[in-house]
């Protein structure tokens, strides 16, 4: 696998065509970044770090709206990939859907999201776009 978060946000998106409630990823510290910041901004349900194996696995429970069955993630768009690294300065940071959706970005100071990396006035590599 040359990109591994491409792979785990095809799961994510498999999954939630599928209409399944958990899916299991392997984990690794940027997928659990990522992981975190979905739930914070009200994406997915829960999440659970699995340790077993060498590597680990991440459990997470999608969350789809009770009446319409519609998941709370629309689309899921990998933006840097391994062949081409989309980098952007905190001037140029990019607005998902004019500030509705959320771009998650791999700064010097961690992962995350567009917003709080133009208020921390940093720049970085932007990995995918969540809506």
């Amino acid at each position: 696998m040359t990109d591994p978060i491409a792979d785990y946000l095809t799961r994510l998106r498999n999954a939630i065509m599928a209409k399944h409630r958990v899916v299991e990823v392997p984990a690794s510290n940027l997928k659990k970044e990522i992981t975190k910041i979905l739930f914070e901004k009200g994406y997915i349900l829960n999440y659970k770090f699995l340790e077993d194996g060498p590597q680990g696995t991440i459990k997470i429970a999608l969350k789809y709206d009770p009446v319409n069955k519609v998941s709370a993630i629309k689309k899921l768009i990998r933006v840097s990939s391994p062949g081409m690294r989309q980098y952007t300065g905190y001037k140029d940071m990019p607005r998902v859907i004019n500030g509705l959706g959320v771009a998650i970005i791999s700064t010097s100071k961690g992962v995350m999201t567009n917003k709080e990396a133009a208020e921390q006035r940093i720049g970085g590599e932007v990995l995918c776009y969540v809506y």
